[in-house]
Order: C-alpha cells, then sequence, then structure tokens
C-alpha cells in the first residue's frame, strides 16, 4: 500500500482533527503500516490535537532559520551543497512517535522564508514518501499551497467542507486551482464535515453534482461531536478518543473508502 493523502479546505473546518481521526483508524486496523504525518499549516495543529509539544527550533521552519543563522555566520562548508544541508536539516526535523513519524512545517521566519519552506517541502516529500506505507499531510487554509503544486505528489486529496458558504466556497476554489496548474491525484473526495442531518447536505451534495470529473466524488458526512469537540477544549489527546465515538464509528465507515 502506498498512499499520500491530503486534507485541504477553509480554515476552522476540522482538517486537522479529521486527519487525526484517520490517523487512529490507520493505527487500529493496520498494525505494521510506516505513517508518516507531515503538519504543512504554518498555524500547526497536529501536536496540539495528539498531546505532543512541537517547539519551533523542531520544525522545519525552524530548522531553515537555523540554517539562514549559518550562511550569515559562513559556517557552512564550501565541499558540501545547499541542497545536502537543507535536506539534512529536515530529514533531522523528523519527530519518531511510537507509531508513526511527524514532521511539522512550522512558520517562516523573515522575509521571503515561506516560500523557501514550500519549495523544499516538494522536494522532501517525494523522499519521504518511499520510505512510508502512507503519508498524512494537513494543508495550510490558503491556495498557495496548490499554486505552487506542492500537493503534486498527493494521491488522494480530501477537501473538507463545514456546513457554510464560505466552506463550500473554498472547496469549489480549490477544485479549480487544481485544475489550472494541472495537479493530477487519483481521487478527490468531498467530505462534509459538522453537517447536521437536514437538507444542508443536499446542498453539497449537489455541489458536488455538478462536478463533471469522475476522480471528484463525495465522500460523505459526519455530524458535529460534543465529545470531539470537548477533548479539543481540554487539549486531551484525540488519539485517545473513544472507539464507541458516533463520529468515529461514521468516520472509520468513511475512511475505508480511501484505504
Amino acid at each position: 500500500m502506498k498512499k499520500i493523502i491530503s486534507f485541504s479546505g477553509k480554515g476552522g473546518v476540522g482538517k486537522s482533527t479529521l486527519l487525526v481521526l484517520m490517523l487512529k483508524y490507520l493505527l487500529e486496523k493496520f498494525k505494521d503500516l510506516n505513517i508518516l504525518v507531515i503538519d504543512a499549516d504554518p498555524d500547526a495543529n497536529i501536536g496540539d490535537i495528539i498531546g505532543k509539544e512541537i517547539h519551533f527550533k523542531e520544525t522545519i521552519g525552524g530548522k531553515m532559520a537555523e540554517f539562514k543563522q549559518k550562511i550569515q555566520k559562513r559556517l557552512i562548508p564550501l565541499d558540501v551543497s545547499k541542497d545536502q544541508i537543507v535536506e539534512s536539516e529536515v530529514f533531522d526535523a523528523l519527530i519518531e512517535m511510537d507509531q508513526f513519524d511527524i514532521l511539522e512545517m512550522g512558520r517562516g521566519e523573515g522575509e521571503g522564508c515561506y516560500c523557501s519552506i514550500n519549495n523544499y517541502l516538494k522536494r522532501i516529500i517525494d523522499i519521504l514518501a518511499k520510505n512510508y506505507d502512507v503519508v498524512l499531510i494537513d494543508a495550510p487554509a490558503g491556495l498557495e499551497f496548490f499554486s505552487r503544486k506542492t500537493g503534486q505528489t498527493v494521491t488522494d486529496l480530501v477537501i473538507v467542507s463545514d456546513p457554510s458558504k464560505m466552506g463550500i466556497h473554498t472547496m469549489k476554489r480549490i477544485l479549480e486551482v487544481t485544475k489550472e496548474v494541472e495537479l493530477k491525484f487519483e481521487n478527490i473526495w468531498i467530505l462534509g464535515n459538522r453537517f447536521p442531518e437536514n437538507s444542508l447536505r443536499d446542498i453539497l451534495e449537489k455541489e458536488v453534482a455538478n462536478v463533471k470529473e469522475e476522480y471528484v466524488k463525495l465522500l460523505g458526512f459526519i455530524a458535529n461531536s460534543d465529545e470531539i469537540s470537548k477533548m479539543n477544549i481540554i487539549g486531551e489527546n484525540l488519539l485517545q478518543l473513544s472507539t464507541e465515538s458516533l463520529a468515529y464509528q461514521t468516520a472509520k465507515q468513511l475512511f475505508v473508502k480511501i484505504i
């Protein structure tokens, strides 16, 4: 199994939460998978959701800031290429957990730093993916991630929308941008998060039905969960969510379609 799955959508729709629910599902169903989680959002949330404190110096942004200082102080060996050093720094940012590894992009520091991180991230995803069975990516809320073709190695794109005009609008813009920059995916899945069981679901279903590409599919809907909201607010590890949770049970049924 080789899958690179990216969760995208408007900020606040629950991308990070859903990624962790998929991680929980994978850890429970497949015992021997090599899994990498990449938090590509500068406003990183994955560490908080799984109860792992990640300091800036441990992120790609932190490594790039240190690298920039080394260049300014002329501490870079002349016989080693800049690309080799950058790749080494990024690999050093890998955090090994008990059952999976995590790589956090972190915020940019200084003018131009954010674009530089994005450019290296494109290459590093290709290299890292060869060592893992499944890579889960929490994409930034903005469209720059796709317009720069950072997601060009992704096999499955999961676009999350909440029941709002802005959530659906962002979903449609992501579809437009990925087509404009000719990003190719095996599947694009549309997932409605925190949708009540009423006519609001019909609106998203119609929007997806209007998309002509066969690889764009409605994955399904997950209702709001007070239990998940409470765990997020008080900072509990979402991987410890009860397997009896209705939201998790629904999520598992949907994730089976992807893996």
